[in-house]
């Protein structure tokens, strides 16, 4: 098994590459986040797992930065065998999505599924949003997941029908107006490889996983998204985790081109 430090470099002694594939998921910030959700069950299933973080995001949000996250991270997926390896990564420089395959080819080698967890949410609508905001918010969401996919297509050397891309979305524009607008934008950036990457072999399919409380919402949200659930329960990380791991499993190929609700029926 590998691990490392953070900073996108193997640690002494690892192995490379890998006999399991690799599977790299953006946004893995925090540990109760549906980013780190997903990496934890795709390395019980079989993958190795490279990761990006970027800490500023979590700072200046609500929930703050989690001491010692990206270390914990790293441990529970060793614990399940994978070899792993964390980027610190901001999205929001187009340099970025480059050098973080370049990061994690070195250290792992190339990348078998791209799941990209990542975002820019911060609440804002039509009379508030700044031009600043509306440009970070789409530079993360939207610039740097076709980025992301374009690194991914250039350079993809796995077996053909064994190829993955998903993307996770969000419908949530009222009050909200650059995050859904961005995550909009996303989703047809995502569909569009579904067709254009067909000669590859690599499916694509963006999850829309409805409001998952990890760490944001408040009393009042909690209790409104169980009225409208008939479930009754809230979503977590691991439900989304769960259709992530059969998309990227050789039984999930045939669907393809495809934006999933996975949201328990919330109205």
């Amino acid at each position: 098994m590998t691990t490392n430090s953070g900073q996108g470099h193997p640690a002494p002694g690892q192995a490379h590459p890998s006999a399991r594939p690799l599977a790299l998921v953006t946004g893995v910030g925090r540990t109760i986040g549906i980013g780190a959700g997903v990496a934890r069950r795709l390395s019980a299933s079989g993958w190795d797992v490279a990761f990006t973080y970027w800490t500023p995001y979590d700072e200046r949000m609500a929930w703050g930065r989690e001491p010692g996250a990206t270390r914990a991270i790293i441990d529970a997926l060793a614990e399940n065998g994978a070899a792993t390896t964390a980027v610190e990564a901001d999205l929001a420089d187009p340099d970025t999505p480059a050098r973080v395959f370049d990061e994690v080819e070195r250290g792992l080698g190339s990348v078998t599924a791209l799941v990209m967890c990542h975002c820019e949410s911060v609440d804002s609508g039509l009379l508030d949003t700044t031009v600043e905001s509306f440009d970070r918010h789409f530079a993360v969401n939207a610039r740097a997941t076709w980025l992301l996919i374009r690194e991914y297509g250039r350079r993809f050397a796995a077996a053909p029908g064994s190829g993955r891309i998903i993307a996770l979305t969000s419908d949530h524009t009222v009050g909200n107006l650059p995050y859904g607008a961005s995550k909009g934008a996303l989703d047809r950036i995502t569909l569009a490889a579904a067709h254009e990457f067909a000669h590859l072999g690599v499916t694509a399919n963006v999850i829309n996983p409805g409001p998952v409380d990890t760490g944001w919402m408040t009393e009042e949200d909690r209790a409104s998204v169980l009225r409208q659930t008939p479930l009754g329960r809230l979503g977590t990380p691991q439900d989304t985790a769960h259709l992530v791991d059969f998309l990227c499993s050789p039984q999930g190929q045939w669907i393809n081109g495809q934006l999933l609700m996975s949201n328990g029926g919330l109205a």
